[in-house]
C-alpha cells in the first residue's frame, strides 16, 4: 500500500503530464572543446548525440564561452582553492569577493554590495530581511518568484500594479504608506523594459525606495547601467549568470543597507561564501564586457536581424528590442508541440508554460546572443515559420493576462 506522499506525488506528476507542465531535466553535452575557435559558429549543445543550435540562453553576450574567462576561473581556483569553506561571516570572505564588490559599486555609484550564490538567493534574502508585517510594498505585477517568494516570507503587504503602467504604479503610490516600488529592468518572459527614470521619479515624490532586479539588464543594456544608477535606483540586484556568463549575484545599495543585510539576512549568514574563484570570474567578466561594447553592438545587430526575418516571415512577436524574444501560443500542449518540431530541425528554443507565464499565454522564448552567425538566426526564423504554418497553431500578438503567474 502507498504511503500518503507516494500516492500524492503520484497524482500530481500525473496531472501535470496530462496537462503538459510536466518538468523534467535534459542531459547536455558541449558540441566543441573550449580551446577551438567558437567565433564561426553559433552556441551549439550535444542532446542524445546530436547538435543543436541553442536559441534558449541567458548567456548574451557569449561570455561563458570565452578562453580568457576560463583562464581567469583557472586561476582563481589556483590562487584560492575551489571553494571558500565557510560562511562569508567565519572565514569564507575574501580579498577576491572584496575586489569584485568594489568593482560593480565603481560601474554603478553605489556605496557597498553584497556578493550572493544566485539570483534568486539575492532577491529572496533582501525582501524576506528588509521587509516586515510594517512594511507595504508595490510591485509590478510580473516581478519574478525570487521577489514573490521573499516578500511573503517577509509578511509585508504586497499590493501589484498594472504591467509597466505608470498611472497604475502612481495611484497604489498615492494610497498608501509605501516603503519600496519593486520592479525589474527586463522582464525575463517578455523581454519588455521598465520605465525606471519615471518610476525612480514617483518614488522619490512619494518618499519610497526604489528596488529593481537588474538580472536580465546588466552588463547589457545602456542608460541606467553606469555610475550613475545609484542615483536613480536605491536598490539593485544584479546577477552574474545571465550577460556575464558565470556564476552568482549581488546586492547594490547604501553602506547602511549592506550592513543590516550583513547582520540579518539567514540566506547570507548561514550560507558557504560564493567560492572566491567564481567571485574572481565574475570580476574578471565585469571587466571583459567593459573592455568590449562590440559585443553589446554585436546582440542589437543579431535582435534586429532577427525581428527584421520575423516580420518578413509574417512571424509574430511580443514587440520586445531585447535578447528575449517571446512567440505566444496559448496552449501548453501546442507549444510544447512547436518546441519539439524546432527541435527535430536541429533549433533549440525554450517552452515556457504555466505557472512560469498565466494560463493562456504558454511561449516560445527565443533569446539571442551576440554568439549567434547570421546564417544560423535566418535559419532559425525559416523553420519557425514553417513549423507554424504545418502546425496551424493560432497566434496571440497580444498579452492575454495580468494575472499573478508565478
Amino acid at each position: 500500500m502507498s504511503s500518503l506522499l507516494e500516492t500524492k506525488i503520484a497524482a500530481r506528476q500525473h496531472a501535470l503530464r496530462e496537462q503538459g507542465l510536466l518538468r523534467q531535466r535534459k542531459v547536455l553535452s558541449v558540441d566543441r572543446p573550449l580551446n577551438t575557435n567558437a567565433s564561426t559558429s553559433s552556441p551549439r549543445f550535444v542532446f542524445e548525440g546530436r547538435a543543436y543550435v541553442n536559441f534558449s540562453s541567458n548567456d548574451y553576450l557569449g561570455l561563458s564561452r570565452v578562453p580568457e574567462l576560463a583562464d581567469a576561473l583557472h586561476l582563481g581556483a589556483q590562487t584560492y582553492g575551489v571553494g571558500s569553506g565557510a560562511s562569508p561571516l567565519v572565514t569564507g570572505y575574501s580579498d577576491a569577493h572584496l575586489a569584485l564588490e568594489r568593482e560593480l559599486c565603481d560601474l554603478t555609484g553605489h556605496e557597498a554590495a553584497l556578493l550572493f550564490c544566485s539570483g534568486f538567493s539575492a532577491n529572496t534574502a533582501l525582501m524576506k530581511t528588509l521587509f516586515d508585517q510594517q512594511d507595504i510594498v508595490v510591485a509590478d505585477k510580473l516581478v519574478h518568484a525570487s521577489i514573490i517568494d521573499g516578500l511573503q516570507d517577509s509578511g509585508a503587504q504586497l499590493k501589484r500594479f498594472l504591467h509597466n503602467s505608470l498611472e497604475s504604479a502612481e495611484r497604489l503610490l498615492a494610497r498608501n504608506q509605501t516603503s519600496a516600488l519593486i520592479t525589474e529592468s527586463v522582464f525575463s518572459m517578455d523581454g519588455d523594459c521598465a520605465p525606471i527614470a519615471q518610476l525612480s521619479a514617483l518614488c522619490r515624490q512619494h518618499h519610497a525606495w526604489l528596488v529593481v532586479d537588474d538580472a536580465h539588464g546588466f552588463a547589457v543594456l545602456d542608460g541606467y547601467h553606469n555610475a550613475e544608477a545609484a542615483k536613480l535606483i536605491d536598490v539593485q540586484v544584479v546577477t552574474f549568470g545571465k550577460a556575464l556568463g558565470c556564476q552568482g549575484a549581488a546586492v547594490l545599495g547604501s553602506q547602511a543597507l549592506i550592513d543590516f543585510l550583513v547582520s540579518n539576512a539567514r540566506e547570507y549568514i548561514y550560507s558557504t561564501a560564493l567560492s572566491p574563484a567564481n567571485a574572481a570570474l565574475a570580476l574578471a567578466a565585469t571587466q571583459y564586457s567593459t573592455a568590449h561594447p562590440e559585443l553589446q553592438q554585436k546582440l542589437l545587430e543579431n535582435i534586429a536581424l532577427f525581428k527584421q526575418l520575423c516580420r518578413e516571415a509574417n512571424v509574430p512577436l511580443l514587440g520586445s528590442d531585447t535578447a528575449i524574444q517571446p512567440l505566444i501560443i496559448g496552449d501548453a500542449l501546442q507549444t510544447l508541440q512547436v518546441a519539439e518540431e524546432l527541435r527535430a530541425a536541429g533549433i533549440w528554443v525554450g517552452a515556457i508554460r504555466p505557472p512560469t507565464v498565466p494560463v493562456g499565454s504558454a511561449r516560445l522564448r527565443i533569446t539571442l546572443t551576440a554568439a549567434h552567425a547570421a546564417e544560423d538566426i535566418a535559419t532559425c526564423v525559416a523553420q519557425l515559420a514553417q513549423v507554424l504554418s504545418r502546425v496551424g497553431v493560432p497566434l496571440v500578438t497580444e498579452r492575454q493576462a495580468t494575472d499573478d503567474h508565478r
